[in-house]
C-alpha cells in the first residue's frame, strides 16, 4: 500500500501513521506538505491529527484551503480512500467532504485517554476486516471532539449505515456517541480516536491495526 500522509502546520501524529504503515503493516508511505497542489502515486490518502494551522479560529477552517485539499476532493471525488483522524477529521468536515461539526468537548477541556469503540458497520473499506459489533481499544487527544449535526443528518447518517464507530462511554458528548463516519460513497473515513496509535503491542493495544489492514485489503478492489 502507497500511502499519502498529509503534513499540516501544527501535525503532530503524522510519524505515528507513517510508523504504522510502514512498520507495522510494512507498507509504503510518505509524507505530503501541505501546499503542495498534487497527492503523486498514492493508493490512500491520511489527514493526521494534531493542530493544523488557524485551529485558534476553528479547528480546520484554514487548513481546508491549503491546496493539497484540492487534490485530496479530487482524488476522494475519483474513488480513493481518505481517512482523517482526529484533526484530519475536523478538516474533513470544514472541507465538506463529511457532515457535520467537530464541537468544543462538554466538559470544555482536553481529554487524552483509552476509550472503547463499537465497529457499527463492516460495509466499508475501512471495517471490511473489523467485524460488526467489535469493542476496539483506540486512545483519543482532543478538545473539540464532540460531534455534531442536526437530527435530519444523524437519522440520514444511521439509515443509510454511515455511521462507522460508536463510543461505549462517550467521552465528550458526541450526538448519538458517533465517533467516525463515512461518506455517501463509503470512501471517506473520519474518526476522533487515533487508530494509528493502537498499532503496535508495546502501545498497549493493536486494536486499531484492522482498520488499515482493511484499507490495504480493499485497494486492489477499487483499482480494477
Amino acid at each position: 500500500m502507497k500511502a499519502g500522509v498529509v503534513v499540516f502546520p501544527g501535525s503532530n501524529c503524522d510519524h505515528d501513521a507513517w510508523f504504522a504503515i510502514n512498520e507495522n503493516l510494512k507498507g509504503n508511505a510518505k509524507f505530503i506538505w501541505h501546499d503542495s497542489p498534487d497527492l503523486g502515486d498514492v493508493d490512500a490518502v491520511i489527514l493526521p491529527g494534531g493542530f493544523s494551522y488557524g485551529d485558534y479560529l476553528r479547528c480546520g477552517a484554514i487548513a481546508r484551503f491549503s491546496p493539497v485539499m484540492a487534490a485530496v476532493k479530487k482524488f476522494a471525488a475519483d474513488g480513493g480512500l481518505v481517512i482523517g483522524v482526529c484533526n484530519g477529521f475536523q478538516i474533513l468536515v470544514e472541507a465538506g467532504l463529511l457532515p457535520g461539526a467537530l464541537l468544543r468537548n462538554q466538559d470544555l477541556r482536553f481529554i487524552c485517554k483509552e476509550v472503547r469503540l463499537r465497529t457499527e458497520t463492516s460495509n466499508s473499506p475501512f471495517t471490511s476486516l473489523v467485524p460488526q459489533g467489535s469493542i476496539l481499544r483506540i486512545p483519543i487527544a482532543h478538545g473539540d471532539g464532540c460531534y455534531f449535526a442536526d437530527d435530519r443528518t444523524l437519522d440520514e447518517l444511521e439509515a443509510e449505515d454511515r455511521v462507522a464507530f460508536r463510543y461505549l462511554d462517550n467521552p465528550n458528548g458526541s450526538k448519538r456517541d458517533i465517533a467516525g463516519i463515512l461518506n455517501k460513497e463509503r470512501n471517506v473515513l473520519g474518526m476522533m480516536p487515533h487508530p494509528e496509535r493502537a498499532c503496535d503491542p508495546l502501545m498497549g493495544s493493536t486494536d486499531g491495526l484492522g482498520i488499515f489492514q482493511s484499507i490495504l485489503a480493499n485497494i486492489p478492489v477499487l483499482s480494477k
